[in-house]
């Protein structure tokens, strides 16, 4: 005769709804004493910061909010911001170009991308900054102007930066919309769409879900790239911090300075990203526990809404 298994019997009673399974977490005891020998060393480094003696921190925080660094920190994000939208701007049409069926776009989409790609970030902002040197004026006869009038140190950050960002974020937009299902532009288009339509209902609204996190990525990186403009004396964060410590020597808490501001805007834009990622995963997640309550919302009667159509080219792409 047999003896009962009572973890057999749970297993029956929970079965057949009878009964409850008691389960045991695994354990891994790897994992957490690896992550406490990190702890301890990163403990032990910032500790060792801290009090270190050769770190005058009252020069840190009497600079860390004082108004040269603050201008600096705003140049910036102005660079950061219009240097994005410089290059977004052209990721989408260089994205459009590229994948259309005209020849000529084609190539000179490929050209501008491999071109860009293809040299360093510094080299370019260099060769902005020195265009005079090769064109000491702009324009055509009389309708000339100076080169060093229009290509400023700014000017040439501007440039150097957003055509570089250009040429990456096209290869970010071209794969986000080659991500959507072929299917449903052709089923939105058997619904009597138009082009316009589609690409703005159909197509983006999708690709934003593959778009939106190497946009992210490309937006922090694109924010300490900046630093480099301080080679063509561009008053930016990293610039400024270098000034103050040319005149009170404190190279290294001025270095603090830069880092610590570095690190905060780089932590917004990712809680941004987040957020953003979060938004137009929306319509595609049912994990969220809002997502009854929107679908309620946007049945509304004579409303059409992206999700609504959405969901009519998906099961019109599966016929």
């Amino acid at each position: 005769m047999s003896t009962p298994n009572p973890r057999i019997d749970d297993l029956e009673k929970a079965a057949h709804g009878t009964g409850d399974i008691h389960s045991v977490p695994v354990r891994h005891p790897g994992q957490a004493v690896a992550g406490a020998l990190i702890v301890v060393a990163l403990g032990a480094l910032i500790w060792s910061v801290i009090t270190n003696d050769n770190i005058r921190w009252e020069i840190v925080f009497e600079n860390l909010t004082g108004a040269t660094i603050l201008r600096g920190l705003g140049t910036t994000l102005l660079l950061t911001a219009i240097a994005m939208l410089i290059g977004l701007t052209l990721g989408v049409l260089l994205a459009i170009a590229r994948l259309s069926k005209n020849r000529v776009m084609q190539t000179v989409s490929s050209g501008y991308i491999w071109l860009f790609r293809g040299t360093p970030l510094l080299v370019q902002l260099l060769l902005w900054f020195n265009l005079a040197l090769f064109f000491p004026r702009l324009g055509f006869g009389e309708l000339s102007v100076d080169t060093n009038v229009i290509i400023t140190a700014f000017g040439a950050a501007i440039l150097g930066l957003g055509l570089n960002e250009g040429a990456y974020m096209a290869e970010i937009v071209r794969g986000g919309i080659q991500s959507v299902n072929r299917g449903q532009i052709e089923a939105a288009a058997a619904l009597g769409m138009r082009q316009r339509h589609v690409t703005w209902r159909i197509v983006l609204p999708q690709a934003m879900r593959v778009i939106i996190p190497p946009i992210g990525n490309n937006l922090i990186t694109m924010l300490k790239m900046t630093s480099l403009v301080s080679v063509i004396a561009v008053p930016d964060l990293l610039n400024r911090a270098q000034a103050i410590s040319a005149k009170n020597f404190y190279v290294f808490e001025m270095l603090i300075v830069a880092t610590v501001w570095y690190l905060l805007m780089t932590t917004i834009f990712t809680i941004i990203q987040m957020q953003l990622e979060k938004r137009f995963d929306r319509g595609f997640s049912t994990t969220s526990p809002r997502v009854g309550k929107r679908l309620a919302k946007n049945l509304r009667p004579g409303r059409v809404t992206n999700t609504e159509l959405l969901q009519v080219v998906q099961e019109k792409s599966k016929e």
